[in-house]
């Protein structure tokens, strides 16, 4: 559907954030940011911080448009965008399917290879007792441990041997949805941000430590950002490509952020697409926007305009 400027500054504009995820802290950050820049921009903005209560909420606020500024289990699983279609409330990004599909990485893992779009190899276990039981993996370490139902690096390991493996998996198992264990790929870290449909550029990121985890993300300010990447135009158009079909590929609305590793052999991996996009001052979408020349606020009210009933 989408809206105008105009129209939707008439509209009370509801920015959720919060949520009951492992992310609550980084996605009142986000949203907070979000709500600000909104304001600035003229609209009529109510801060919505997401509880058991929310569809009470939205009610008691007269929320005629989400801004959904959630992350993790809840806000980017397709639960919240799902309470939205039944409230026939627009809201800004993916979907319901897309949201579930992409926020669980064993799910999209199988639309990427359907797609043809090159990931790295992985095993599956539903559960510790499955690992256990399996006699081996069908490559060898190092290896990257990954709950299936978190994000932002939440329960993530990369792991060398036996003994660190076990340990990993059994933090994942405590964790979201079945345990992913995927072939480590050694290269530099790139992600590519889209927008409306449109890959806007890539950025490498320089992690003071082996692995972008948490703590890089959002607690340290020891990682390094180049923007944009410093590669090989064929490398950034191959990256850039394979961003906006895994967007594609999932069924993606408004902003996602992509994360690839690019080998020594200059091939592109896909690991992963982010539904929502953190929107922090330390988040990549808002630094890849504002390289392409579009400021934060710009960026909050373009995600805005294409809010909408995906049903």
């Amino acid at each position: 559907m989408g809206f105008n400027a105009e129209e939707l500054k008439s509209k009370r504009v509801g920015v959720l954030m919060g949520g009951l995820s492992a992310e609550r802290e980084v996605s009142l950050r986000t949203g907070s940011a979000c709500a600000e820049a909104l304001e600035s921009k003229g609209y009529i903005v109510r801060r919505i911080d997401v509880q058991k209560d929310v569809a009470a909420r939205l009610l008691e606020e007269g929320v005629e448009v989400a801004f959904i500024a959630l992350h993790g289990r809840w806000g980017e699983d397709g639960c919240i965008q799902g309470l939205l279609e039944s409230m026939f409330i627009p809201y800004t990004g993916s979907g319901v399917l897309a949201s579930a599909a992409g926020m669980d990485k064993v799910f999209s893992k199988r639309v990427f290879v359907a797609h043809d779009i090159q990931t790295p190899a992985c095993a599956v276990f539903e559960n510790l007792e499955a690992f256990q039981a399996a006699p081996r993996l069908p490559f060898e370490l190092p290896a990257v441990v990954k709950p299936s139902g978190e994000g932002s690096s939440v329960g993530v390991k990369i792991v060398k041997d036996a003994a660190s493996l076990r340990e990993a998996v059994a933090e994942a198992s405590r964790l979201k949805g079945a345990i992913l264990i995927e072939r480590y790929v050694k290269g530099r870290e790139i992600q590519v941000a889209v927008l409306d449909d449109e890959a806007l550029g890539a950025i490498e990121i320089l992690p003071a430590n082996e692995f972008y985890d948490y703590a890089a993300k959002y607690q340290a300010n020891t990682t390094r950002y180049l923007f944009p990447a410093p590669i090989p135009a064929a490398q950034e158009a191959t990256a850039c490509a394979t961003a906006l079909a895994a967007h594609r590929a999932l069924g993606c609305g408004g902003a996602t952020r992509s994360d690839l590793i690019l080998d020594a052999d200059g091939r592109c991996w896909l690991l992963e697409v982010n539904t929502l996009p953190g929107m922090t001052s330390a988040s990549l979408l808002p630094k890849i926007a504002a390289g392409k020349g579009i400021d934060f606020p710009s960026l909050c009210e373009r995600l805005l305009l294409g809010a909408s009933l995906k049903g």
